[in-house]
């Protein structure tokens, strides 16, 4: 779509002139580095083409769009150092390049800068999209933490799984899109509704992820294909396979997901195989599916041109289609 290059070209010229304090460094420049290293942009590009779609000045977006950057970036230091993450993005992980100790830190003053965004809204839009933001932050932490305790349960259920990643994942794309649309003026409705489709997104988007992590193509994933397996993540193919497999496949599972390995191809082939065997996979594709369809549903709700919803599922149906 030539609106997301446009609006993504747009986001990196402000990221790239924003006024970023020099002192002191070991503060701000691995803030500068992470946000150096790309990446998708995906969700501050959705704020600004919401606000563009519901008629506003994508420019007056770009403090919100900033705000929830600033912020998914934060996440990402703080869980790289809860993973014990080498990489992101193939490059060094804040805590590798510097310490645990910098990391923390670097990490909570860009959740403080990017509340700071919201302060260039005048009041009543300040507070909209500070309380917005508020709700997600905490969703976030709480999805976070769930996938904490997965890792030392062997009684996740996979209601509790989708649960897991709306808050994790879908609730920040949902808040992105709204946020858009909040600077827009739109309607209540068309607010209420664009959050919907963008979680509903978010969901399918992150199933899809652990789909690709484990059946993805090596050369195009851009991350260890089979890391999740490695990791003994308790994913939504590993829950549907628990429930589907026969005795002898969920004995083994089960008794693969005891310890973790940084590489064991055996273990990864030997998985992958009892998920395509055990239905799982097929599942998790019907699954990816289902929100889609109900991020669609949601679409038709929408006050926007035809033409609007219609680049709208382009984007969604690539979202889905995609290999990275």
């Amino acid at each position: 779509m030539k609106e997301l290059d446009f609006f993504k070209d747009a986001l990196e010229k402000s990221l790239g002139s924003r006024n970023v304090n020099v002192e002191p460094e070991q503060l701000y420049s691995p803030i500068n580095y992470i946000l150096s290293l790309g990446g998708k942009r995906l969700r501050p590009v959705l704020t600004l083409m919401t606000c563009d779609f519901f008629g506003g000045d994508y420019k007056e977006a770009m403090p919100a769009a900033m705000a929830v950057e600033l912020f998914h970036n934060f996440s990402l230091i703080h869980d790289d150092i809860m993973d014990e993450a080498p990489l992101r993005r193939g490059k060094e992980t804040v805590h590798k390049k510097w310490d645990i100790n910098t990391g923390i830190l670097s990490g909570d003053a860009m959740l403080i800068l990017a509340y700071q965004y919201f302060e260039s809204y005048e009041p009543a839009l300040f507070q909209e999209l500070a309380k917005l933001f508020s709700k997600t932050a905490i969703e976030v932490c709480e999805g976070q933490q769930y996938d904490v305790d997965f890792e030392t349960r062997n009684d996740v259920s996979i209601p509790e799984y989708l649960k897991m990643i709306e808050y994790k994942t879908a609730v920040l794309v949902g808040a992105a899109m709204k946020m858009g649309a909040i600077v827009a003026k739109t309607s209540k409705k068309n607010k209420e509704d664009i959050y919907e489709f963008g979680r509903n997104l978010g969901i399918a988007f992150q199933l899809q992820d652990d789909y690709l992590d484990a059946f993805g193509d090596p050369e195009t994933f851009g991350k260890q294909v089979g890391g999740d397996i490695l990791s003994n993540k308790k994913t939504f193919l590993f829950l549907t396979a628990l429930q589907s497999g026969t005795e002898n496949d969920v004995a083994e599972l089960r008794t693969f997901f005891k310890s973790k390995s940084e590489n064991n191809a055996q273990k990864i082939e030997k998985v992958k195989s009892i998920f395509e065997t055990s239905g799982a996979s097929k599942a998790t594709q019907l699954e990816i599916e289902k929100y889609t369809d109900k991020a669609f549903e949601t679409l038709e709700n929408l006050d926007l041109s035809e033409d609007k919803k219609e680049k709208l599922r382009v984007f969604a149906k690539n979202l889905m289609n995609r290999q990275v």
